[in-house]
Parts: C-alpha cells; structure tokens; sequence
C-alpha cells in the first residue's frame, strides 16, 4: 500500500477547482520542504502536518497521539490574520510561492502554542543563540494549523532530477536490484573514511547493499553546499 498522500490526476484537477474558493497560505520554503516529504511518504505515517494531541504527544515523549514513535513536531505555521479566516472542519490552499496548489490541508486544529515550551522539550534549551530556537522564536509564525493532506503535485526541481527518488520509487529500485537487506547512511557532507569503513561494515554485517542518502535542505554554516556534494 502506497504512503503518498499525492491523489489521483481527476482528484488533483477536482482540488485545483475548489481551491479558487478556499482561503490560502503561501508556503515558506521550510514548510515546502517539510510538505514535500509529507506528500511523497517520506514522513508515514504522517497524514498531514501535526495536530494538537499529536504536538503535545511529541513534545512531551516524542509518541504521536496514537504512540507511534515521531521524533520532532513537523508543524504548519501561519500569521494571525491567516488564522482568523480558518476553522476547524475547514480546508486551506496550500501554494508555492510561485502560485501553483501543491496540497488542500483539512484543518483539525488551529492553536497558539508555547514555543518556549517546545524549544525546551525539543531542543532542549530556550537559548537563541541555538539556530533552530532561534528560527522557532524569530522567524516562525505564531500560529499552529494542523490537519490532513491530499497533495496535488511535489514541489518543482530543478537540479539532480534523476536523483530525486521518492521512497516508493526506491523500494522500486530496490526490487529492480534484487536488493533484499539494505543499510542508509545518510550524511550532510562528503564522508569521511572513518564513515565509509563504517558503512560497508554494516552492510556487510547483514550481507546487504548500501545506500547512500545525501542531505540536500538547509545545512550548517560552512557544510559543502549540495551541488558539490
């Protein structure tokens, strides 16, 4: 079974339509990012950006709501003024900058949470010397909308498009290979030696193949910048 949230062609033209009439949120370029590996399948089981039960499930022991484990709140931020043309039950555009419907988010919940709270039990630590606190803080909107996704189409690309597998495209890929075991390494840089020896050792370890997952989003100040790696 398939974990995209992507729907079929006729669904898709059927959403474009209504989203003419549905109030609308031009995506930040964090939020594309995160919308992309929600629509592809990246992030099952995510069905769409965090609730408020899941939130606080995350926040407070890193479960979902329902006790799958979820590391970190994948979270859809919106102004105040957005916020007040929402209610629950309601649907949302979701947009590229450059104007094009990617998903229509179902809104569950629509919340102002205490994100010092969350950069504590996340980050553990308020400092705004960290950068993602200081995102969170500075530069995120003070308004949570949660719900379920039906995507319309991935964000664009145009760079490396070959490279660009979704996970259903890798299993794919997999099978093709007749690759049963495999082991990621996944990396924001170059390796290292020390990272090669312990990646070929763990494939070997279960007699599988390896494959290696580059970072391509937002990095630390001085990593290799994506096109050389």
């Amino acid at each position: 079974m398939s974990e995209s949230l992507l729907v079929s062609e006729a669904r898709a033209q059927e959403l474009k339509e209504e989203a003419v009439h549905l109030p609308s949120w031009d995506l930040t370029f964090r939020q594309i990012w995160d919308l992309e590996l929600l629509l592809c399948g990246a992030f099952a089981p995510l069905k769409g950006f965090l609730g408020k039960a899941d939130y606080d499930g995350v926040c407070k022991n890193m479960r979902l709501a329902d006790g799958s484990l979820w590391p970190m709140p994948i979270m859809l931020d919106v102004t105040q003024e957005v916020a007040d043309k929402l209610e629950e039950g309601g649907r949302v555009a979701l947009r590229h900058p450059e104007g094009m419907v990617l998903a229509v988010l179902t809104v569950s919940d629509i919340w102002t949470p205490d994100k010092e709270a969350e950069a504590q039990a996340v980050l553990g630590t308020t400092s705004q010397e960290h950068p993602a606190v200081f995102d969170l803080m500075q530069q995120a909107h003070p308004v949570y909308v949660g719900g379920s996704l039906e995507g319309v189409e991935l964000p664009p690309h145009h760079t490396f498009r070959h490279l660009r597998h979704t996970p259903a495209q890798l299993k794919e890929e997999f099978e093709r290979l007749g690759w049963h075991k495999v082991v990621a390494f996944q990396t924001r840089n170059p390796m290292h030696r020390a990272h090669v020896e312990l990646a070929r050792n763990a494939a070997a370890q279960i007699e599988g193949n390896l494959l290696i997952h580059p970072v391509v989003g937002l990095t630390n100040p001085g990593d290799v910048d994506y096109f050389t790696r």
